[in-house]
């Protein structure tokens, strides 16, 4: 009887381990394993996961590398609308499951697979945004999530593995760590209480630079071309590039304190110098060349938006409508910013753009205008206020006879 065959999300972590030789081992079932290139992983590593996966057992290897189109569909959205969670946090864990599980479901597709697999516990949020996915791309094909649903713990994943004569380090890695083009996030002891702080040691990028450097972005309709006088033919290559030169100053560290989809409070340790540098400059060339009420709207329907993607719905069609319009919002941004990098954070001075708003030949702020004269002044105020003005005067004259009687 033929086999059947289960897609599995791959890592080669522990928990994606123990799958690869449950599904096998236990299950009998044809394991099928993809790794989802996110930006995140050397050639080298690769090729390491690719062998280890093989040494237990599965019939066939795949990398699915979707930087590019991570960054089309996703990252490219998240600059456009200038979305950092709580203020903070540039989503750099949860757009990359969003786009991990798109890949996963297409090769499933494509493999004609009775099963997808994935290593989520049954404590987080990447469970729900594999099984959104799953369920709005492949409802027809059975989800297997072994660690979740035999609620394993690690030392129990750890016992079967060498039951099964799996040769690896099971020593527990202090911190946790998740690469990919739009952040790196660090997990460990610290973060599992509300007090403490990463110690140096913990971050993935340790300072080098000391010195201040001075860098030029160059934006074309909201996205980054050039970087510190280097043309880029795509934005990824710019972004990379940009993480390389910031990153050592240990700029973009931080520690997101966020509610999970599950209704939970979770901490969360980030390294992420270029997300940050690209969502300050370019909302602050947003801020010259954009409208007041452009500016506006764009902030409501991006807090929805990175809200709604974080928690596993990018696959709701609401999110293309407002892709559509953060998209037409940026015809106009175009232009240079200048930023300063110096240890443990940055500076965005200024822009130049074609577009600026704030051309002086309309009026300095708070010096002179030349399009409108004292007495247009007057008569704007007297207009924009009065409806205020008869409220007060209204409700002054009700509560004198009030005060009367």
């Amino acid at each position: 009887m033929e086999m059947k065959k289960v897609v599995l999300a791959y890592s080669g972590g522990l928990d994606t381990t123990y799958c690869a030789v449950y599904l096998s081992k236990v299950r009998g079932l044809e394991v099928h394993a993809v790794t989802i290139q996110t930006g995140g992983f050397s050639e080298e590593e690769l090729k390491n996961i690719e062998a280890r996966a093989y040494t237990l057992g599965v019939s066939s290897f795949k990398v699915v590398d979707v930087t590019k189109s991570y960054y089309e569909n996703c990252i490219k959205y998240l600059v456009f609308g200038n979305v950092l969670k709580n203020a903070v946090y540039p989503l750099s864990v949860s757009a990359e499951r969003m786009v991990q599980a798109i890949a996963v479901a297409e090769y499933a597709k494509e493999l004609n697979a009775d099963f997808v697999a994935h290593g989520s516990t049954g404590a987080g949020n990447d469970q729900v945004r594999f099984d959104m996915v799953f369920q709005g791309m492949i409802p027809g094909i059975g989800s297997i999530t072994p660690i979740r649903d035999l609620r394993l713990s690690r030392d129990a994943e750890i016992s079967f593995l060498k039951e099964h004569g799996v040769e690896m380090n099971f020593e527990k890695a202090q911190y946790s760590i998740n690469k990919g083009l739009w952040g790196t996030s660090v997990g460990g002891k610290e973060t599992l209480n509300s007090k403490d702080y990463l110690p140096e040691t913990a971050w993935p990028t340790q300072i080098s630079e000391t010195e201040p450097k001075h860098i030029e972005l160059v934006f074309e309709k909201g996205e980054l071309k050039e970087v510190a006088g280097k043309q880029f033919g795509h934005p990824v290559a710019a972004i990379q590039y940009l993480q390389s030169i910031a990153q050592p100053f240990g700029i973009g560290r931080e520690i997101h304190v966020g509610d999970t989809i599950i209704g939970i409070k979770g901490r969360v340790g980030f390294e992420a110098a270029a997300p940050l540098i690209i969502i300050k400059a370019h909302h602050l060339l947003e801020k010259h060349t954009l409208t007041k009420w452009q500016l506006y709207w764009k902030d409501q329907l991006s807090t929805w938006y990175g809200n709604w993607l974080h928690e596993g719905m990018m696959l709701d069609p609401t999110m293309r409508n407002i892709e559509k319009f953060l998209e037409d919002t940026q015809k106009t941004v175009s232009g240079k910013v200048f930023v300063t990098l110096a240890p443990h954070r940055f500076t965005v001075t200024g822009i130049e753009s074609n577009h600026d708003l704030m051309d002086t030949k309309f009026g300095s702020y708070g010096e002179m205008n030349n399009s409108w004269t004292g007495d247009d002044v007057k008569g704007f105020a007297k207009i924009f206020g009065n409806q205020v003005g008869i409220y007060h005067s209204v409700n002054k004259e009700k509560q004198e006879l009030a005060n009367e009687q």
